[in-house]
Formats: structure tokens, sequence, C-alpha cells
């Protein structure tokens, strides 16, 4: 007898390790296909920084592994938003910068002489591959191993988060997914343990968080909506009040040492949902206090006055300190979110970026593919079986989808809960249909012919299901590489296109310009260009630029905005008022280039007349009699004579882009310019790139006019 429950045992201990092998191998593989799947931009390209805001985190990091934390903290930029200058220290989330220079000092140290532009380039794969790792950890705290092995398989190649993690995507998004996760995943485990020591992990995991993005504000929102809700469902415990406390209490102290975020977590309205739920768990330990101590009549009597007290008290405070401007108001950004036409009423400057634009129905199908219908099967399963871990995970889905819908860059925040939900589905189904296999086959010989029938009909059914749930998990595969080659591996900096026989195309025409602005302006030149390209110019040529991405100062893009909308003569004076030097354009007009200037035009016409100094500036005198925004002969005097147009169309009346076509035919807008014979009065062409796709302009020095 003994001999045989030690053979048992030995055999249970052989299966579960097994089942733990076999868990690491699938694990390990999902982490690495999530990292070689971020590889496609180096393989196809050489290893460059992708888009605009890299290049900003780029050019910090360096100086970071440079000079040291100290200097890189104290760093006064005087090359950015020229003449005012920007502390960087102060205005950005460190987080992202820090991580790489330890990696890269990490390296150095291992003897490993690794170059830190190396670094910044592979950055996010590896941290999509930490996400994978964290997705199965939380899934499997969810609900079990095999959806979190699922849900791990699935985020690591949803293009939903591949689009801000390949290689040479250098943004806080790229580490931010993982520390938003890992944070999601201490806090469960707190919840489940009501420890201190789970409770002050989760802190440490948002600290981590706060300082490498600002979407933390979701965090800090969504974990006090979960104590909330918990509250009002009556499963508030002693376990819930130990976790958000310690949570709060040591994350609040924490965060508020990033010089960015500072007294925000006590101060803006972000925030007051967590202070507000804080206070409310003293309160209902106290009453639970008070109950164990007091006799029915007596707490109800107490509890009613301390009721009515301390509503007053609050709604006093609260209405107080927002009159005294102690509690700060809403952000602009935060408005959009709960208004979407708020940013394009009242701040233009935020509903320009098309990060920020609503998420169109296609785009859900394109990023997330058969996730957008195994979502709601996976939200089912979370309400069939409630648990305060599960009610967390509903909480995530519901807004987050919301999020999503209202602006289109959190459709990064969605995705990892789209893979999570989905896992439990296909995890939940699968599990169920081979039990009931697997069932049949044990007991086949036990059962009557009319009741064998009628278990093969249901196998039939079990393989038809596992069948199609394969094909379906195939099909995603498929869609998701062809979405990560296709969309989301072609840098921005450097453009592809495919010609009549099918070769690759490349314009380099971004690098060639900023190249020659380094090679051929003076040090202390200044360069006025749009927004966009702010960060680009500052880190790859080195030059003085009058604004960039931070877009911190609506003034002063304004006035930029000002210059390009109004004509010549009128720019001029706004160019030698900011020490102008030499003017960029960004022109895609003779290779159907479409995200060019003359395309963001309306936009810096809206920022432009949004401030007292450009109220003479007005959208609708740019528009046609018809009311349409046209380049031709039918289009506005008032565009066809401004400096962005002259700027972009100079010389290109004499032009021939195609075959058929008039000279002068813009392949973007798909008419012939309106206006082709000018000369330019105020400023000289310095530089126009191969594909014309970068136009650079000298200001000239002219004469005094007498009086």
């Amino acid at each position: 007898m003994l001999g045989i429950n030690k053979k048992s045992n030995t055999g249970s201990v052989n299966v579960e390790k097994q089942e733990t092998l076999l868990t690491l191998s699938i694990l390990t593989l999902a982490a690495i296909l999530s990292f070689a799947t971020r590889l496609f931009s180096v393989l196809r390209f050489e290893s460059v920084i992708h888009e605009f805001d890299p290049y900003f985190n780029y050019r910090t990091t360096k100086y970071l592994a440079e000079q040291g934390f100290y200097s890189f903290h104290n760093w006064f930029d005087d090359r950015a938003w020229y003449p005012l200058g920007r502390i960087i220290g102060g205005t950005i989330y460190p987080g992202l910068m820090v991580t790489s220079a330890v990696i890269y000092h990490a390296c150095w140290l291992l003897n490993i002489t690794i170059d830190i532009r190396n670094v910044c380039v592979f950055l996010a794969p590896l941290f999509s591959s930490f996400t994978t790792i964290i997705t199965y950890l939380l899934t499997k705290e969810l609900r079990n191993a095999g959806a979190g092995l699922v849900a791990a398989a699935m985020v690591a190649i949803v293009p939903g988060y591949i689009s801000r993690s390949v290689a040479g995507s250098y943004d806080n998004e790229g580490i931010a997914i993982f520390c938003m996760l890992l944070t999601y995943y201490t806090w469960i485990k707190a919840v489940k343990s009501g420890t201190i020591y789970w409770g002050t992990l989760a802190a440490l995991a948002y600290f981590y968080m706060v300082s490498s993005w600002g979407g933390y504000v979701f965090l800090i929102n969504l974990i006090p909506l979960h104590v909330l809700t918990l509250m009002i469902t009556g499963r508030f415990s002693h376990r819930i009040y130990v976790a958000y406390s310690t949570l709060y209490c040591v994350g609040t102290i924490l965060s508020m040492q990033i010089s960015f975020v500072g007294f925000q977590p006590i101060q803006s309205s972000e925030h007051m949902l967590a202070l507000g739920v804080f206070g409310l768990c003293q309160i209902l330990a106290f009453v639970d206090y008070l109950r164990s101590k007091l006799s029915s009549q007596d707490f109800d009597t107490l509890f009613s006055a301390l009721l009515y007290t301390f509503g007053t008290i609050l709604a006093i405070g609260v209405g107080v300190l927002t009159l005294s401007g102690k509690i700060s108001p809403w952000t602009g950004r935060f408005y959009s979110l709960l208004d979407p036409s708020y940013a394009k009423n009242h701040i233009p400057i935020i509903a320009s970026v098309s990060e920020h634009q609503p998420t169109s129905w296609s785009s859900f199908y394109f990023d997330l593919q058969i996730l957008v219908f195994l979502f709601p099967a996976g939200l089912y399963f979370c309400f069939t079986q409630l648990t305060d871990a599960n009610i967390f995970l509903i909480l995530y889905g519901v807004t987050s989808i919301y999020f999503a819908g209202v602006m289109v860059r959190l459709m990064l925040v969605l995705a990892p809960v789209m893979c999570i939900l989905s896992g439990i589905a296909v995890s939940h189904l699968l599990t169920k249909f081979l039990k009931h296999s697997e069932t049949k086959h044990t007991h086949e010989h036990k059962k009557s012919k009319k009741l064998e029938s009628n278990v093969v009909l249901k196998n039939e059914i079990t393989a038809t299901y596992v069948g199609i749930t394969c094909l379906l998990l195939i099909s995603y595969t498929f869609h998701c590489t062809w979405v990560t080659s296709e969309a989301y591996s072609s840098p921005s900096i450097v453009l592809s296109a495919r010609s009549h026989d099918g070769g690759r195309i490349i314009f380099d025409d971004f690098r060639e310009a900023y190249y020659w602005l380094k090679m051929n302006t003076p040090e202390d030149a200044k360069v006025m260009s749009w927004w966009d390209y702010g960060y680009q110019i500052t880190a790859m040529a080195n030059r003085t630029i009058l604004v960039d991405n931070n877009t911190w100062n609506n003034t002063h893009i304004s006035r930029v905005g000002q210059a390009m909308a109004s004509t010549e003569e009128k720019a001029y004076e706004i160019m030698k008022e900011l020490d102008v030097n030499y003017v960029l354009v960004i022109f895609g007009g003779l290779t159907g280039y479409s995200s060019d200037d003359i395309n963001k035009f309306l936009w810096m016409v809206r920022i432009g007349g949004s401030t007292e100094k450009g109220a003479h500036i007005k959208e609708w005198d740019y528009y046609s009699p018809s009311g349409e925004f046209r380049i031709d002969k039918e289009g506005s005097p008032t565009l066809l004579n401004c400096l962005m147009y002259k700027m972009c169309y100079y010389r290109f009346g004499q032009v021939y882009t195609e075959g058929g076509k008039p000279p002068g035919y813009d392949r973007v807008r798909s008419a012939e310019i309106g206006n082709k014979d000018f000369e330019l009065d105020v400023l000289e062409e310095a530089y126009t790139t191969e594909h014309w796709l970068v136009r650079i302009y000298k200001v000239k020095d002219l004469p005094n006019r007498g009086v």
C-alpha cells in the first residue's frame, strides 16, 4: 500500500514537472516571438529611431548616459523653444531614459560594448518580451495558467501593441505597458493576500509607471474605481483596506518625487478619486471599529451624526479648495477624453494631433482582428464567476474600450486587456470541449448504443469547434504578421514605396535635409518649422528650433502658425521678431506623400488664429467661395499668396510629376496648382532634397527702408 502511494505521488510530481516545463517552454517561445516580431524594421532598414518623439527621447538618453543623472536632471536646453528654452529635468517622465542608461552601463560593466543608440532601438522589443511574461502572470492570477498562455501568445503579436513597440520606436509607451500590467499584477496579488508586502510592491510598480508615462492617471483612477465598486457591492474587507491604503500612501509619496508630477497627486482633479476613495477606506474601517465596540442603538445614532458631519465638512472643503485654486481643474487632454468635441472647440493644438482623434471601427479590426469578437465572450465568463479580481478585469475592459474609442492613441491601453479576456474565452471553451472529448473516451465502453451515437455526434461537434478555433487563431497570426510588416515596421524618417515593376523605392529626404542643416548652417542658426519636426531637427541637425513636439506653449506655436498663414511681408515681420534664420517645410506634391505641410496647413491657421495676436486670421478666408480647401486656380487668394503656399510650390509650376498631366500637378491634392509664376521676396531657396520632400529657405537680410 505504501509502495503504491509512493509510486502514485511520484507519478503526480512527474506530471506536475512536465506541465511546468511545458508552460515555461511555451511562455519562453511567446517571449521570443514577441521580440522577433518587432524586428521587421531592422531587417528592412538600418537600425534607426522612428517617428518624432523618440528623437527627443534618444537625445536626452544620450545626454544622461554621457553626463550623468545630476547634469541631466538640471539640464537647461537652449536649443529648444527659442528664445524660451526648456528645463529638461522638470518637464519629462525620466523612466524611459533612466532604464536605457542603466542597461547601457550594465552592458559596459560586463564588457559588452554596445552603443547607446542600439540600446534605445532595441529597448521596446525587449520590454515587449517582458510584457508577454507579465501578461501570463496576470491572467494566471485572474483565471488560470491555460488562459495565461493563450493571452501571452496573443499579446506577443497583437498589432495594437506592436505599433508602439517595434525596434526603433523609442517612446514612453514602449516600457509603460509593461509597467502598467506589472502594477495590475501586484495589485491583484495585494487584493488576494491583503498584505503590506504586496501592497508595497504594487506601489513600487506604480512609481515606475509614473516615472515612465503620463498615462499613469488611468491607473490611479482605475484602481480606486475597483475599490469603490467593491465597497458598493459589499465586498470591501480588511484585505482591500490594507492593499489600497499601502498602495495609495507609498505610491503617492513616491510619485511626488518625479519633478514633472510634483504635487499633482494631492492637488489636481484627475487624482481626487484616488484621494476620496482613500478617505472612504479610513471611514469604513473606523465605522467597523465602532460597530465592534458599541451597541447597535448607540452605533446607529453615532453613525448618523458622523455621516452628516463628515459629508458637510468634505463638501465645504472641496468647494473652498477648488475655488481657491488649491485643487487644479482637469487638463485639456483629460477633458477631451470625457467630451471628444472639447479639444476641437477649445484647444486646437490638442485636436491637431492625429493620435488624439477618435478611433474608427476599421481601426479596431485592423489592430485587434478576432479579439474584437472574443472580448465580449471573455467579459461574459468573468460575469459568470464574479470575484474581486474578475470585477477589476471587467472594469479595466469596459473603461479601456471607451477611452480607446475616444482617442486612437489609447488603443495601446486596450490591446492587453483584449488579449487577456480573449485568452480567457478561448481557454474556457477549449477546456470545456476537450474535457468532454476525454470523458467520452474514458467511459465509452460503459455506454449503450443509443448513448454512444449521441456521444459520437457531440465529439464531432467538439472536433469542428476545435478546428474552427485553430483556423481563427492561425488567421489572427497571419493578420498580425501582415499588419506588422506593412503598417508598423517602416520608420517615418525613412519612407518607402513600390515602383511600377514591384521594386522598392527608398525616400531618405528627411535625414538628407537634416544633415545638410548640420553641415551648412551656422551652429547658432535658428530654424522655424511646424512643431511636428522640432525634435528631429534638434536631435539630428543639432540646431536651435522655435517650437517642438512638447507643445506646452500654445502662444509660441500660434505665432509660428501666424507666420505660415500670412503674406510674405507680414511673415517677415514675425520671423524677424523671432530671430529666424532658416525656414523648413515638408512638401509631398511631387512624390505623393500625404502627411505634408499643405495637408496640415488648416491646423496652422486654426492654431494661429486662436490667440489675440492672430485674431485677424480666419479659417474661412482660406476656403474657396464654394467652401472648399483648394490649391488650384479656384482656391482662395489668401491661400495662394500665403507664405506656406509659396514655400511649398516655389518653382513647382515648371515641374512635370506625372505623364499626361500639366506642369505643377500636385499628386497629393490631384490638382494643378493655381499660383505658378511667382518669386520670393523675403526668402531665398537654400536647399531642396532629392524628392522635394523637405525644402529649406534662408531668411534674407533686407536693407533698411528709410522713412
